[in-house]
């Protein structure tokens, strides 16, 4: 009979392995295999500039008041679900991964009592199904989930769409691969790809859900444009944070300073109101669970180390230790962003190559190290006896591993002892990080074992940081850090003889100091840390320890993000230009490139051969004037291209231009249909079919091109154009020679236009040209005929 079972196993086993794909077959991952230099077609510039074309600006015409409210209504309503949906989403993930933990800790702890070597076989098992699951659904099923995703979502937030990566089955993915990942014991965290999951809620709520599993309503289809969309998935980022460490302010912190890189007051208010919804949810729930509902989740569920009852002050002398600890996190930090880059540019080049099995072989047999260290390195130990009682402390020794407690009896031969390494390895991270940074339990640890587990697990988590299973380091930095401050910690204790002082205060400063030196954060980490430890007292020390560990890790490279983002190739656009830029112009910046225009009137021929041709994303529209001369009046997308190419309604048989500002021609096209789907690569030439007869016919592109492109001259400073490329969201620059006439000049008068106020008796300001000086009208009259024919066209991406 047990021999039938196991054959049945077995089969099922093969047939598992024989259906997932190999290197021939595998799919392309849109994240984990971009090109670095820039030749890859996953991805792709957002179009964040309003395209104000005649479509647009009647479909703005037609829409009064009430729509504005309506559309107020709506991005504050799905702000509610983008707050809501995240909550629910890590409440889920944290049930899930406090409860297999749970099962695995309390299985593998009664066993151990009668056999060690089966609870060690139990023990890996269990970490090794949990760990395969989590890397075959990425493997198979979800490609873009791996990792943090806080790379791509910083890019798309840059403006730059990745494949694939806001798509459902990423969201899904993400939430079932942290479950088994984190649940597996890896040294990875789940905090990272939570903030990736809201992101995810966010565009799909914003698109109205998904498409290919038939998950879609119209009446959420508000968000077409890739610049609401961007508004909402800052929401889910600064969520997704809020729900990881149960921060809303840090979480709005966060999405400001890390992720973004366009703000505005409007949508911080939006963000802030998010933040607070996942708050009230996640408290709400852990509420609930409190009565015992929710299995084997307690306190440890949520991050959140209360140290209020921890040191009450801090001396002169402790600032120079503090010091050194900031020293020494950015210091690890730094070191920590060289060996991932090293690690995860091998794995892309020669590991990963070889298909998803070797992914799969990767990451479990990386799980079974990681069981086998854990498990086994607290034998070389030997058990404590527990502390006298403190009743006012409210610590128990010994506790079983798995209840969120200090002192684990781990194999001791006696009832009341502990083992102190089996205190950190044996548990789940969050139960870990508290007992470090518990109060009132000095010489809890030894210097011997806080220094074992800090070299292992650093090893643990620089190697399995980019194995194909999702991936945070916000919990192993906290980890890391806190287990060599808590060493300095020993060291201040035994050597300022101080009884007020606190190992799990300096536990908490090595916390902050490794993420400061790994990610680089500092105002929002900052708050982050206060909030999960409910101690203000310490924020001046968070602050020194956040700034000297982020001087001395910028001294070495750069944060953890941005070169993930350079390894994955995601082309982001730093808050501040190169330091080159200063001496370069933008005509030098455009370079020897051949600028592809169009004429207004086009033959239809010439416009499928231009698009098969290259691979641009945005063309200059040519004109003549009376006087022959040759003018731009525009800038047309392919995208807007593509569309009219396949209704073919705006095909004609006359290369004579349309009149539709004088109205004999209506616009046969909405502004929504002209935008790019999300998540999508949208329409390809290669999936449009034209006869013989539609390619001798003519379109104009007068009524569809955008006929107010941002322009700079082209003797301005290649840094002055960066900022206001990076500021303003752009996708195209118009280069053109220096203008010869001047209409006009705008200051800041001329735009405080009350509502109401009938703008064509505005008067001018005196630093108008005199000679132009009119009405108001003039500047609102459209002055694409003055612009000359442009010198380049600087593209931040040719996709």
């Amino acid at each position: 009979m047990l021999s039938n079972h196991l054959q049945n196993g077995f089969e099922t086993a093969k047939l598992v392995w024989s259906q997932i794909p190999n290197s021939e077959e595998a799919e392309h991952e849109g994240v984990g295999l971009l090109s670095t230099s820039g030749g890859s077609s996953s991805v792709e510039s957002l179009d964040y500039e309003v395209i104000e074309n005649y479509a647009y600006r009647e479909e703005q015409a037609q829409r009064g008041k009430l729509y504005v409210g309506y559309s107020v209504v709506v991005k504050w309503f799905f702000a509610l679900l983008i707050g809501i949906g995240t909550g629910l989403a890590a409440v889920f993930i944290n049930i899930s991964v406090e409860n297999f933990a749970g099962w695995k800790f309390s299985l593998t702890f009664s066993i151990i009592q009668k056999s060690y070597f089966a609870g060690f076989l139990v023990y890996i098992l269990i970490n090794l199904i949990l760990v395969f699951s989590s890397v075959y659904i990425i493997t198979k099923f979800a490609p873009a989930a791996a990792g943090s995703g806080i790379p791509e979502i910083k890019g798309y937030l840059n403006g730059v769409d990745i494949h694939g990566i806001l798509l459902f089955r990423t969201l899904i993915g993400k939430i079932f691969g942290s479950i088994g990942s984190v649940g597996g014991g890896l040294a990875l965290g789940k905090e990272g790809p939570l903030v990736h999951t809201g992101a995810c809620i966010a565009s799909l709520l914003g698109q109205g859900g998904s498409t290919k599993y038939h998950l879609r309503y119209r009446w959420l289809q508000v968000f077409r444009s890739d610049r609401d969309r961007r508004d909402l998935v800052t929401c889910g980022c600064a969520a997704g944070v809020a729900a990881a460490f149960r921060a809303p302010v840090g979480g709005v912190l966060f999405a400001l300073e890390e992720v973004t890189s366009w703000w505005r007051s409007q949508l911080m208010w939006r963000v802030f109101f998010t933040s607070a919804i996942v708050a009230v949810v996640v408290r709400s729930a852990m509420g609930w669970c409190k009565s015992g509902k929710c299995g084997h989740f307690g306190s440890g569920g949520f991050i959140i180390w209360d140290i209020s009852d921890g040191q009450e002050d801090y001396s002169f002398e402790e600032l120079l230790p503090m010091a050194v600890i900031g020293v020494i996190g950015g210091l690890l930090g730094a070191l920590f962003n060289q060996l991932t880059l090293y690690m995860t540019s091998w794995r892309r080049n020669y590991l990963h190559k070889k298909g998803n099995r070797v992914k799969i072989i990767e990451a479990c047999v990386i799980s079974v190290i990681t069981s086998v260290i854990s498990f086994g390195l607290p034998l070389l130990r030997k058990c404590s006896p527990c502390p006298e009682s403190d009743l006012d402390s409210g610590i128990e020794c010994p506790r079983p591993p798995g209840m969120y407690g200090n002192y684990v009896n781990f194999y001791c031969s006696k009832d009341k002892e502990y083992n102190d390494l089996a205190t950190i390895f044996f548990n789940t991270q969050d139960d870990a990080i508290r007992n470090l940074f518990s109060a009132k339990t000095i010489h809890e640890y030894s210097a011997q074992s806080l220094l074992t587990f800090l070299v292992m697990f650093y090893t643990l988590a620089v190697v399995t940081f980019g194995i194909a299973v999702p991936a945070g380091q916000f919990v192993p930095g906290i980890m890391i850090g806190s287990t060599y401050g808590r060493l300095v910690g020993m060291f201040v204790v035994n050597f300022y003889k101080k009884l007020n002082i606190e190992e799990g205060t300096y536990a908490l400063l090595g916390a902050a100091s490794f993420l400061g030196g790994s990610m680089r954060m500092t105002v929002s980490l900052c708050v982050i840390m206060v909030e999960i430890t409910n101690n203000l007292k310490f924020l001046p020390l968070i602050m020194l320890v956040l700034l000297i560990s982020k001087a001395v890790g910028d001294a070495f490279s750069e944060g953890l993000y941005e070169e993930q983002a350079h390894l994955r190739g995601v082309p982001l656009l730093e808050s501040r230009p190169k330091y080159k830029m200063r001496q370069m112009t933008a005509k030098e910046a455009c370079g020897a490139q051949k600028v592809v225009s169009l004429p207004r009137i086009i033959k239809v021929a010439d416009v499928v051969s231009i698009l098969r041709t290259n691979k641009h994303n945005g063309f200059p529209v040519i004109d003549h004037s009376r006087n022959g001369e040759r003018l731009v009046i525009g800038l047309v997308l392919r995208s807007h291209l593509l569309v009219l190419l396949q209704s073919k309604v705006d095909f004609q048989h006359s290369p004579l231009p349309c009149d539709t500002r004088g109205g004999s021609k209506p616009i046969s096209h909405s502004f929504s249909e002209f935008v790019k789907p999300a998540s999508s690569k949208g329409l390809s030439i290669d999936d449009i079919h034209l006869s013989s007869d539609d390619m001798e016919m003519y379109i104009d592109l007068g009524p569809f091109l955008n006929p107010s492109p941002y322009v700079v001259p082209e003797d301005m400073s290649l840094s002055k154009v960066y900022n206001l490329f990076r500021q303003l969201g752009l996708r195209h620059i118009f280069v053109v020679p220096r203008a010869s006439r001047v209409i006009g000049l705008i200051t800041r008068k001329d735009l405080l236009i009350e509502d109401g106020e009938d703008s064509t008796t505005v008067e001018l300001q005196s630093t108008s040209v005199r000679a132009q000086r009119r009405d108001k009208s003039l500047l609102t009259r459209n002055t694409e005929a003055e612009l000359p024919l442009l010198n380049g066209l600087l593209v931040e991406d040719h996709n």
